[in-house]
């Protein structure tokens, strides 16, 4: 069993609670295996996630994002008249989850799709222009540069 103490380094810590959040979901692992999932890199800013969910119908199924977590749960709709005769092996497993994907300020979740038994979920990544690097002009000996917002956007329009 490993166990951390990062109380001293999160006692100076200010405005990082997704990180506090992160090392605590790390440090207590994932014991849930179920479904499986796959996640993709499909370009330099395409990401896909695929979640194995065989037996699930599209309505049994729901995603949702809600403050950078992505949720993916499903619900079992199982009822008697539905599947007739018995059982001598299940190996399909069809029960009820849950599963959360923590994503950065920059992803955003463009669409999902259900093929094959195989929950596809499409991200990318959208840097805003304001956190995107950008020149920054030297100006002389006695002339410092003022950099401005509007000076910027002016510049860059022209």
């Amino acid at each position: 069993m490993r166990t951390y103490d990062f109380t001293p380094l999160l006692r100076s810590s200010i405005g990082f609670e997704n990180l506090n959040r992160l090392i605590d979901a790390a440090t207590r692992g994932e014991t849930e295996a179920y479904p499986p999932y796959n996640i993709e890199k499909l370009g330099d800013d395409a990401y896909r996630i695929a979640m194995a969910v065989a037996g699930f119908s599209r309505d049994e199924l729901d995603v949702t994002v809600h403050e950078n977590v992505l949720i993916v749960s499903g619900r079992t709709a199982e009822t008697e008249d539905a599947e007739p005769g018995q059982f001598l092996h299940r190996g399909i497993g069809k029960r009820a989850f849950e599963r959360r994907f923590e994503l950065a300020d920059t992803i955003k979740v463009t669409g999902a799709g259900y093929e094959n038994g195989l929950l596809n979920i499409d991200l990318t990544r959208e840097v805003p222009e304001e956190k995107k690097p950008r020149r920054i002009d030297i100006g002389g000996k006695s002339q410092p540069v003022t950099i401005d917002a509007h000076n910027d956007e002016d510049r860059k329009a022209a």
